[in-house]
């Protein structure tokens, strides 16, 4: 009989072991909650702020929170307030938060299909053609060299524009250019402008490897990878079917409805040439995905793109990636389940296949409990600030999609307000991750079932 890690040692004269971290999601949590404690007492370090001093501790702590967690929100303005010290810092932090969250993701994977029987296993693994259930090793390297190979072909293509066009020395067009590649595959948003990149609006070399850079991080380890195996979408998996054609419908959609919506706002795309009016409202497309930066005035926006980018921001990008939201495999698996249920169809299915009860209950469940985080947290604000109902979702929104644009009040909240959107984009990182996880892996067999109940539904 095998016995579980817990009395592995018992055997051996040592005693039972108890771990501190007896769930893999423990782990994930402890690790990010760890490196944005290292992150705040770095930045809390005098020479990590321009002018002498150290930082505010809710300063350090919101902004080491938003790298970690890949979100690009800030109270403070990230070129004038850090030092190159302190956006060194920043840096990291978004390597180890957007490296670590794809690694961490994808050994979760590997550690729920080890606790499932071996039907189960194999069955995963044929599907999934990303995550195995063998060598992690090599798992780990493929998240590293996707994450390289893009990184450096970005910040090559950055560092030249910057460099050519725009007269920067040699060693600071490579630096810009590292830290918008590795802040735009990470979908991390933060950028070394005040202003973001609203001064390169209508520079397709500047704006469009970031937002090839940000599609990519946000598709997800395990779609990257099977799409460098296999080009044919007729062999790829479910979820990477689901994944790109969403990723593609999303991004179609957001492109023509903000630059249709802000086509004659002149605080945004009215201003530009038509050229430069789709350029801009396709990159705010792809922002939303979830990168924060922004090539305009997002605080000058219509409130109806407000609510359309709300939407964007909330479903958010692929699955074991660098991107939040609830993830665009959890709106597909939605879609269907109501579709089926509009057809009458007693299964849900999608792209040939169909799909698990329980996948639909996690769904649901992940959808459920971010649309509450989202209004709760809406609300505390609200009552604490006296911001219109707009900003706040829109910030909060932002926050917990990990997105990072903002329509500017994130520095003029209180403290209380700023420390809450730091716990949301927390809870946004982790959360979908964590919650799925754990409930993978508290599957129980009932030892009876009680009669059926019909409620009025509607």
């Amino acid at each position: 009989m095998r016995r579980t890690a817990r009395y592995a040692d018992e055997g051996a004269g040592r005693g039972p072991r108890r771990y501190l971290f007896r769930h893999p999601s423990q782990v994930v949590v402890a690790a990010f909650a760890t490196a944005i404690l290292i992150g705040t007492l770095l930045l809390l370090l005098p020479w990590a702020r321009s002018g002498g001093g150290s930082a505010p501790v809710v300063d350090a702590l919101f902004t080491a929170t938003s790298a970690v967690c890949v979100t690009g929100l800030v109270t403070v303005d990230t070129p004038t307030y850090w030092t190159p010290f302190g956006q060194g810092v920043i840096l990291l932090l978004i390597q180890v938060g957007g490296f670590g969250i794809m690694t961490m993701a994808s050994l979760l994977g590997l550690v729920v299909a080890r606790r499932m029987g071996l039907r189960t296993r194999l069955t995963a693994a044929a599907e999934t053609k990303s995550l195995g259930i063998g060598d992690v090793r090599s798992v780990l390297v493929g998240v590293a060299k996707v994450s390289i190979l893009f990184e450096v072909i970005t910040a090559v293509l950055l560092a030249g524009r910057f460099w050519v066009a725009y007269d920067e020395s040699p060693g600071r067009a490579a630096y810009l250019g590292v830290f918008h590649a590795v802040s735009a595959f990470n979908n991390a948003g933060f950028a070394l402008y005040s202003d973001s990149l609203m001064g390169f609006v209508t520079d397709p070399w500047i704006c469009v490897p970031i937002a090839v850079a940000v599609i990519f991080g946000g598709l997800g380890f395990p779609v990257v990878l099977e799409l460098r195996r296999q080009l044919a979408p007729r062999a790829w998996s479910l979820h990477t079917k689901m994944t790109v054609t969403m990723t593609g419908v999303l991004l179609v959609l957001g492109t023509l409805f903000t630059t249709a919506s802000e086509w004659s706002n002149p605080a945004t795309l009215g201003s530009l040439d038509a050229p430069g009016r789709v350029l801009a409202g396709f990159f705010h497309a792809v922002m939303t995905r979830t990168a924060g930066f922004n090539s305009v005035d997002v605080g000058s926006m219509n409130e109806g793109t407000w609510l359309g980018s709300i939407v964007l921001m909330f479903i958010g990008g692929g699955s074991a990636g660098t991107a939040g939201g609830i993830k665009v495999t959890t709106f597909v698996v939605l879609f269907f389940v109501i579709y089926a249920e509009v057809r009458g169809e007693k299964v849900v299915n999608a792209f040939d296949r169909q799909i698990d009860a329980r996948v639909q209950r996690q769904a649901l469940t992940v959808a459920l409990l971010a649309v509450g985080a989202v209004v709760s947290a809406t609300l505390v604000i609200m009552e604490m600030t006296d911001f219109v109902l707009g900003e706040v979702l829109f910030e909060v929104t932002s926050a917990f999609g990990t997105v990072g644009l903002s329509t500017g009040i994130t520095a003029d909240l209180p403290a209380a307000g700023q420390l809450l959107l730091a716990g949301l984009m927390f809870l946004g990182r982790l959360g979908p991750i964590t919650l799925v996880s754990a409930l993978a892996l508290r599957e129980r067999q009932a030892l009876h079932r009680l009669p059926e109940g019909r409620p009025i539904i509607g």
